[in-house]
């Protein structure tokens, strides 16, 4: 295991802030993680795993270790009349992963195409996109355990999974995931309940013409780069804000004062409502401003983003300005999706 001292992250944040990592650890063998904990148990450090570094704001640099999740590896565990199980260890870069199983004829995956990370990150966050949450797709996940020091299992009811949420958001310095297993259909039905994705489809749906999982996956990976900056060339970690959820009574005030006011039905099991954070940010003026060295995408107001030679700090003052306004114009208050280090 490759450890290097003092060493510059920017490369590994997606909004490209440049902060230090004490001890950066490679983990490319699964064997690497409690090997990776045990140093750092023996020197009683703080320690922390990444990912693509795509969920997350730096704003200070990071003592103790910090390991790079790069467990490479992919294959087909079963086949059967009904379905695939399909496993990715948790360094395989999410998209390219979703693209590998979309070429094999394998279904299920296509409207989480060109969601930013690795596959070990996509269970914390229970990431979700144009209809489709992981938690729906998901079979079980490895994980070692640092409080028991013990290699675990879990199952999708296990991760406790809800809205961007997990169990291992409950207790972050716990659990580190080495692959993930997916459960994918045989007999494959596209997933048309987002509303964009339906209309785009819409013609082939009255003709009645055959939809495939390849369409599905283009068309997702048209919409995204329509919509959101690639984070190569405009720092960004995607929705920076989750999409707040209200009780009825609430939505129906607001709606009454707001009658453009964006939102959907938050599940079928409540009468909750789920408001379009973008819209709310939107409707305080903050598309496409900008303070300093970082902004709000002109495109997308829930996307904020890093135009270069700025810090995390900047970004988080300007996450609670956002914050502050939207809470006095609607009483809403929205909390920020990326995990900060601050």
């Amino acid at each position: 295991m490759k450890i290097d001292l003092r060493a510059t992250l920017r490369a590994h944040n997606t909004f490209g802030f440049d902060v230090f990592a004490d001890h950066l650890a490679y983990l490319t063998e699964v064997s690497d993680i409690p090997l990776f904990v045990e140093k750092a148990q023996q020197q009683k450090a703080p320690w922390q795993v990444l990912g693509g570094g795509s969920n997350l704001v730096l704003a200070t640099n990071l003592l103790g270790y910090t390991g790079l999740m790069q467990i490479k590896g992919r294959r087909l565990l079963e086949s059967t009349d009904t379905h695939v199980l399909l496993e990715a260890m948790a360094g395989e870069d999410w998209h390219e992963f979703v693209t590998w199983t979309v070429d094999q004829g394998y279904g299920g995956l296509e409207n989480l195409a060109l969601i930013p990370g690795t596959v070990g990150a996509s269970p914390i966050q229970n990431i979700g996109a144009y209809g489709l949450e992981l938690s729906e797709v998901m079979d079980s996940l490895t994980a070692f355990d640092a409080q028991r020091n013990e290699w675990v299992q879990f199952s999708a009811a296990e991760c406790q999974f809800a809205y961007r949420h997990s169990v291992f958001k409950n207790d972050p310095n716990r659990y580190i995931v080495s692959s993930v297993c997916f459960k994918l259909p045989k007999h494959w039905q596209p997933n048309l309940t987002y509303a964009e994705l339906a209309k785009a489809f819409s013609e082939q749906i009255q003709k009645k013409e055959k939809i495939t999982p390849k369409d599905i996956f283009n068309k997702v990976c048209e919409i995204r780069s329509a919509k959101l900056p690639n984070p190569k060339i405009l720092g960004n970690s995607g929705s920076f804000f989750h999409n707040p959820i209200v009780p009825s009574q609430q939505y129906q005030l607001l709606k009454e004062r707001f009658p453009h006011l964006v939102a959907y039905p938050a599940n079928s099991s409540s009468s909750d409502w789920k408001l379009a954070a973008g819209w709310l940010i939107d409707q305080c003026g903050f598309k496409g401003y900008r303070s300093g060295h970082v902004g709000v995408y002109e495109k997308q107001a829930l996307v904020l983003v890093h135009h270069g030679g700025g810090t995390g700090s900047e970004l988080l003052a300007l996450a609670q300005q956002i914050q502050t306004k939207v809470f006095d114009t609607f009483g809403v208050q929205l909390s920020i999706e990326p995990v900060l280090f601050a």
